[in-house]
């Protein structure tokens, strides 16, 4: 009985210790500092840091994970580019001071999850391709990967910042990235598709480098074209149609099927069609993969990202398709 009683004054000391750990927890990424980065696959609360303000810059590290990259290298490189520092300045003090110089917003914020979050649809799709014609909806599994797409975080960071979330109930407060603060969205004049770096550049008239985003771009099987082309076509919410000429490896049927429209379409939620048939740059159902796996020929990159893309897009914007001689495909 004795043992029953401290079991039920604990319990009210015990839910504020909680919450207060979560927000020092929240506080460690909010007021990282700069470190020298090491080979550990641990989330680094300075590079969250970083991904975030490069998000909000129009600079993507592609999903906010916490980890060094090839992706993060690059989005850095974009960034030294635009604020005039040397090319070479990488991960470093020099890159840091400049990105969070006038970083005043915190990076992570306070979400309330709503019922419209929890309605979904949320669906469990097969594995393969042909197998997801019968479906209304190529939705989300399940509320953990929807928000973490919403906020463009890697479904393990946002496991690490909620360790005691439910995600089952409206209203609950949960820690995410804060990138959802407008962009102004300026027009492209040229985009260019680095297909060696895996990268993909937006310039203004002037010249400008006004936007940047981590691809995946071809593969030895299917390479992506060379040369100039032009946005011919934007959709949002694409539908995809399969064709047995494409001979995807994963896909098993001769005959042709088309995909209900969904983030989880192979386009995920976004297709911007070139002027040379069945090639295009678009979304994906698997934004950990960006710069990481090969395509299917095309330029594929986060749905968010492919989203900011397009609103930048107009029909006749040349798309410049770069490489080196003799180049080899090297997925991250």
């Amino acid at each position: 009985m004795f043992g029953f009683r401290i079991g039920l004054y604990l319990i009210p000391i015990l839910f504020p210790l909680a919450a207060h750990a979560a927000e020092a927890d929240r506080f460690a990424f909010i007021a990282a500092g700069f470190v020298e980065l090491d080979r550990s696959e641990e989330i680094v609360p300075a590079i969250v840091k970083a991904q975030v303000l490069l998000d909000r810059a129009g600079i993507s590290a592609g999903e906010i994970d916490g980890k060094p990259s090839p992706r993060l290298n690059e989005a850095i490189a974009a960034y030294a580019e635009i604020h005039n520092l040397p090319a070479d300045t990488g991960w470093s003090r020099t890159f840091w001071d400049e990105l969070t110089s006038e970083a005043i917003v915190p990076v992570l914020t306070s979400y309330s999850i709503s019922g419209d979050d929890l309605k979904g649809p949320f669906v469990q799709l097969p594995l393969k391709m042909e197998e997801q014609t019968s479906f209304k909806t190529l939705g989300f599994a399940n509320i953990r990967e929807a928000l973490a797409e919403k906020f463009h975080m890697s479904a393990e960071l946002l496991a690490k910042l909620n360790p005691g979330a439910s995600f089952s109930e409206a209203g609950e407060e949960i820690t995410i990235a804060n990138v959802l603060s407008e962009i102004k969205s300026t027009v492209a004049a040229r985009v260019d598709v680095d297909k060696d770096r895996q990268t993909v550049k937006v310039y203004s008239a002037k010249g400008e480098l006004l936007a940047f985003f981590p691809a995946s771009v071809g593969s030895d099987d299917k390479p992506t074209p060379s040369g100039k082309l032009k946005v011919t076509a934007i959709s949002s919410e694409p539908t995809f149609h399969y064709n047995p000429k494409y001979q995807f490896r994963e896909v098993e049927t001769q005959k042709p099927f088309d995909l209900p429209p969904g983030p989880n379409n192979p386009l995920g939620s976004m297709w911007i069609a070139l002027s040379k048939p069945s090639y295009g740059i678009h979304g994906t159902p698997e934004p950990s993969q960006v710069g990481r796996a090969a395509s299917h020929g095309c330029v594929r990159l986060t749905n968010w990202d492919a989203q900011r893309l397009a609103a930048m897009l107009t029909r006749g914007v040349p798309v410049n398709f770069i490489e080196k001689p003799d180049a080899t495909f090297v997925a991250y």
